[in-house]
This record gives C-alpha cells, sequence and structure tokens, in this order.
C-alpha cells in the first residue's frame, strides 16, 4: 500500500475553539431537565443525539423516545422516522446530514455554530482544484465534512464501514481520493492494503491522544485494554485492543471480559458504555501536553448543546427557532444525496452479506 499525503491545502492554523460553559451555566441548564423533555414531547420532535453530547443530552434522548448514536446511525433514524421535526445534538454536518436525507422535514440543531475540525480543514474550492489533478480517483469523504463537499464526492463513508468500502473499491480497481483526516486515511490505507491520496486535515481531540501517556496508564493498570478510534494516530493505534468507530468500541466494551479499558475517544461515549457494564472501569486515554487546549478528550463543539438551547428550538419565537434550523440549497442537497444513498445502501448490502459490483 502507499499513503500519498495531498500537498498545497489550506488547513486552519489555529481551530477557533469556542468558550466552555461556566459552573452557573450548567448548573441552571440541568435545572430545566423536565420541562425541556415536556417540550419534546408536546412538539412531536424526536432528538437524535451523538454518543459525544453531554450525559443530561443522552439522558433526555433516552426518556423521551429519541436516539443516541453515531453518525450512521443518526442518518438513518432520522430517515426513517415518522416525525417531522427533528432535533441535531451534535455538530453541523451532522443536522446537514439529516436534512440531506428528509428535505420536507423540519432539521433543528440547538447551536450552528458547532462545528467539527475536520469539517474546518476542508473547504470546497479546494475539492475541485484536488479532484482536476486526480481525474482517475475515486472520491471518497468522511461523513464528517460540509454538505458542499459531500455534493463533490462519490462516496460518503463512517469510521465504521470505511476500510470494508476501501477494500470493495480496491476489488474494483479503483484509486481513492480520501478526506479530510489523515489518520484515518492511514488506517484505512494499511489495513484495505490499497493506494490512498489522503487530505491532511485532523480532529482537535483524537490527533492530541498521547501514545507515552497511553503508556504509563496500561503499565497502571496493566488488566485494562486500550479502545482506540481510527482517527487518532498511528502511534495510538498501534497500542490497542480494539479500534473502531464509537459504535464499534462500544459494542467491544459489551461483549469483551475485560474489567477495565482505557478509551481513546470523546469522553461523552462514557456514558454509554458505563450505563451498559456498570461493573466495569473506564479511564480517558492521556492527552499530550502539546496538542490543542482541551478540557480533556472532550470536544469543545460539542459541549455547545444544552438543554437551554434546544428549549429555544421549540419553544423560541419564530426569530429565534430561523437561527436554529439547518437549510441546504436544493442544488447542493440533491448531489450530496447521491453519495450518502450509497453509504446507506453499502451499509445494507455488507449486513446482509452480499454487496453487489454496481452500487
Amino acid at each position: 500500500m502507499s499513503l500519498i499525503m495531498l500537498k498545497d491545502i489550506a488547513l486552519p492554523e489555529h481551530f477557533p475553539i469556542p468558550e466552555k460553559l461556566s459552573a452557573e451555566a450548567l448548573e441552571a441548564d440541568h435545572q430545566l431537565f423536565e420541562r425541556v423533555k415536556a417540550a419534546l414531547i408536546e412538539h412531536q420532535a424526536l432528538l437524535i443525539a451523538h454518543y459525544y453530547t453531554a450525559p443530561i443530552i443522552q439522558r433526555l434522548a433516552e426518556e423521551t423516545g429519541g436516539f443516541i448514536g453515531d453518525s450512521l446511525e443518526m442518518a438513518r433514524v432520522g430517515k426513517d422516522s415518522a416525525l417531522n421535526t427533528i432535533v441535531v445534538a451534535g455538530v453541523r454536518f451532522m443536522g446537514e446530514t439529516a436534512k440531506i436525507l428528509s428535505p420536507e422535514k423540519t432539521v433543528l440543531m440547538p447551536d450552528l455554530t458547532a462545528e467539527c475540525s475536520l469539517d474546518l480543514c476542508c473547504k470546497a474550492e479546494d475539492i475541485k482544484r484536488v479532484k482536476a489533478q486526480h481525474p482517475q480517483a475515486t472520491v471518497v469523504a468522511y461523513a464528517n465534512t460540509s454538505a458542499e463537499v459531500k455534493a463533490q464526492s462519490d462516496w460518503i463513508v463512517t469510521s465504521s464501514l470505511a476500510v470494508e468500502l476501501a477494500d470493495y473499491l480496491k476489488g474494483r480497481g479503483e484509486e481513492i481520493l480520501w478526506l479530510p483526516d489523515r489518520h484515518l486515511g492511514s488506517y484505512i490505507a494499511n489495513n484495505a492494503q490499497t493506494d490512498v491520496y489522503c487530505w491532511p486535515g485532523r480532529c482537535v481531540v483524537h490527533d492530541s491522544f498521547d501514545p507515552s501517556g497511553i503508556e504509563a496508564l496500561k503499565r497502571a493498570h496493566p488488566e485494562a485494554k486500550v479502545l482506540v478510534h481510527p482517527e487518532s494516530p498511528a502511534s495510538v493505534v498501534a497500542l490497542a485492543d480494539c479500534v473502531g468507530s464509537t459504535s464499534q468500541l462500544l459494542a467491544f466494551s459489551k461483549k469483551d471480559d475485560a474489567p477495565c479499558y482505557i478509551v481513546a475517544t470523546e469522553r461523552g461515549i462514557f456514558y454509554k458504555m458505563q450505563q451498559a457494564c456498570p461493573e466495569k472501569t473506564f479511564i480517558e486515554a492521556a492527552i499530550a501536553p502539546q496538542g490543542v487546549s482541551l478540557d480533556g478528550a472532550k470536544c469543545p463543539w460539542m459541549s455547545l448543546n444544552s438543554l437551554a438551547k434546544i428549549l429555544e428550538c421549540l419553544e423560541g419565537t419564530e426569530e429565534q427557532k430561523a437561527a436554529h434550523a439547518i437549510s441546504v440549497p436544493e442544488d447542493v442537497r440533491v448531489a450530496a444525496l447521491k453519495p450518502l444513498d450509497r453509504m446507506l445502501a453499502f451499509a445494507a448490502a455488507l449486513k446482509s452479506g452480499h454487496v453487489p459490483q454496481d452500487l
């Protein structure tokens, strides 16, 4: 295999890390739980929350018949729901994906400034230039990208499907232009044993995990297994007992018999892990001291989701509600729908055990 890192890509020098909510604001937010719960039920709104959101938001989804999952699962549920109002607690690309798949529905987000560092690393105008440089390559975009980038892609994929899709495309003799995460691109190239032209973006959380710090945790907890998301550097992946998406790491912790796990992904996943395995211990993997300034393994944009903002989505003024609504231009939506539908079809075919060669 060969990993060809793309050059001349304009990446942000600094990410606009938002300020976290104060302790007072968090306490006030918690006091709204029953009120927001009643509002979701009254307005017949489905709350879809990512595993990386705060535990209170995940609990709110559970108690209102909502859903908690990774980005692929969120895409499926939003599309299949009979409800016409979807509240997506996550980051912007997740809300855009819901709107692309369900244009007739009202899709709301607690905070439209909730970005993703991978999305910020990948601009649509750069894609056009790079595609012209590699006209024979199949463009495979991670779900963590904007609607505009998805519209220029041949395939969309999540981390749970990335290696399988690369194997599939290799079997068809296709070159892969992967974007935007350099670490996941490297993981794909290594595990699918295929050539990958790779975008050099990074997730500020996963890129900050520290292999030496994780090794120290392993020495302190020799009974622990290491769970790693493939957006992490190769030096961290090399330490893993299990590498996978959030859903795959959660599933492993449920079926495995170890008493303790060192977890190298965003710590929001601990809510479902601890809920599923109350007798087990979950330890946050070490963050490198020279990494981006983070509150541990916590996505600063996911932290922008709050109960107060969910309430404003549903019961604010018309102007306030409009400020929470996701919109995608129709030409962009139609173009982005094609690779998203291919992803969902590929996932279904993979689950059935038969993937046709003409998806």
